[in-house]
């Protein structure tokens, strides 16, 4: 059956896929499986909907389809009207540092703003504009006034700070609610200069009071310790905006891990907590915060999250949990391995999708697949190491081979002497890694 896909979605996926990524578009069309961890998520997505909130871990190996599963869930998100933002950590982003890598991560975050209008990122503003000219067009119309009324100023500057003053009991209320107003009167009054302020304001582009405080009316910057307490802010914010909630999606959580500095280390796992406590217990409202991490990056008890004695018993995994029985209410989601007919299944959708990019009529057929698949499974290892992330670069490295050859038939190829599927290897990183940390904290 042939699959309607257009020339941006197919480009962009079999691009991504090949390079061993996850692409940001189209993942509708090869998703398998996963249905309770989906299911999961769209419970927390109607939790946060109705005001609560949500943390939670998704936890599996390299290529396991962990950020694929995020990017899926922020997709869905987006065209449920949530605003989305998300960050991959690294060396110069975590929660918190020294060198204000916390503040990193915030401004990365705040870049990928997105809603389903503006589903590429840099939605602030037009978040801002929206919700401004919507509350514009409503004062104009109930107290008929002309959009070029100077009485419409006021106005509007007094329904904000009327709309914001919930913000303004919680901590930098205050200073957020005079950011939005003085940028609704930057927009009123053609002033870019005070336009461009509040931008820089809520992006965390200060580096200090003084400078922040002589161009706007605040006393305070998001810095490296307080950048969550804006996101607070930000999802209380958008709710009034006329969305449903904001969702946080902070992927490469292994990055902590790898810090070899215990306290620092530390220091990133206590911000977590934070993070965690004041979700899980109904401090925040609107607000979904998801990461992902290796098994190692929670369960070590040397150096990951588990080693935090706070997170472990927060984490524990249900005792009732076992072989076949999964506890998806649980705060941390376990990638198991997909199954057979999950996989037969997704190269049923890679060949459709290469066949519809490429314009041509794909002629492997159960056959072929299944051939393939017990190769895949045949392999040592497979059976724990097997992730989608290589089968689906070794099948579209296949595909591309068959197209561009097209006097080679698949067996042929497939029976070629030392050809190979590269199911059950390590990832580079994951042996670097686990090579590395063998001494990280050798102490003489």
């Amino acid at each position: 059956m042939a699959v309607t896909i257009n020339r941006r979605e197919s480009a962009a996926l079999i691009n991504s896929l090949t390079a061993g990524v996850v692409p940001r578009i189209g993942l509708r069309h090869i998703a398998v499986g996963r249905h309770g961890e989906v299911n999961a998520f769209l419970q927390d997505l109607a939790t946060i909907e109705d005001g609560g909130a949500a943390f939670r871990f998704v936890c599996g190996q390299y290529g396991s389809g962990k950020s694929f599963l995020l990017q899926t869930i922020r997709n869905n998100a987006m065209e449920r009207s949530f605003v989305v933002m998300d960050a991959d950590l690294s060396p110069e982003r975590r929660l918190t540092g020294a060198g204000g890598q916390g503040l990193a991560t915030y401004r990365e975050l705040i870049q990928h703003l997105s809603t389903r209008t503006r589903p590429e990122g840099s939605a602030l503003e037009s978040i801002l504009q929206k919700w401004i000219a919507s509350m514009q067009t409503t004062i104009a119309k109930e107290e008929n006034l002309q959009v070029n009324d100077p009485a419409l100023i006021k106005a509007v500057s007094d329904k904000i700070a009327e709309v914001l003053s919930e913000l303004s009991e919680m901590a930098y209320g205050f200073a957020f609610s005079n950011v939005i107003d003085s940028y609704w009167k930057g927009m009123k009054n053609g002033d870019d200069a005070l336009k461009t302020s509040a931008l820089r304001w809520l992006r965390g582009e200060y580096a200090n009071k003084t400078e922040a405080k002589r161009e706007l009316p605040v006393d305070s910057i998001i810095d490296d310790q307080n950048w969550y307490e804006f996101l607070k802010l930000f999802a209380l914010f958008v709710k009034k905006a006329g969305y449903k909630g904001l969702l946080v999606f902070i992927d490469e959580g292994v990055n902590l891990y790898k810090i070899n500095h215990k306290q620092a280390r530390d220091s990133n796992y206590e911000k977590v907590l934070t993070i965690f406590n004041d979700t899980m217990q109904g401090k925040a409202e609107y607000i979904g915060v998801f990461m992902s991490g290796t098994p190692q990056f929670i369960y070590d008890e040397r150096r990951g999250l588990f080693s935090y004695e706070a997170l472990r018993s927060r984490l524990a995994d249900n005792r009732f949990a076992i072989k076949g029985f999964v506890d998806f209410t649980s705060p941390v989601i376990k990638l198991e391995q997909l199954t057979a007919e999950e996989i037969y299944l997704l190269l049923e959708r890679l060949c459709e999708l290469h066949s519809s990019h490429y314009s041509y009529e794909c002629n492997l057929g159960q056959k072929e697949l299944t051939v393939f698949l017990n190769m895949v499974l045949g392999r040592l290892g497979a059976d724990q190491l097997l992730t989608p992330r290589e089968v689906t670069r070794d099948f579209l490295g296949l595909l591309n081979i068959l197209h561009q050859n097209p006097e080679t038939t698949f067996d042929e190829l497939i029976n070629k002497q030392g050809f190979s599927v590269q199911s059950a290897e390590k990832d580079p990183e994951q042996i670097d890694e686990e090579s590395d940390n063998l001494f990280a904290e050798f102490d003489i």
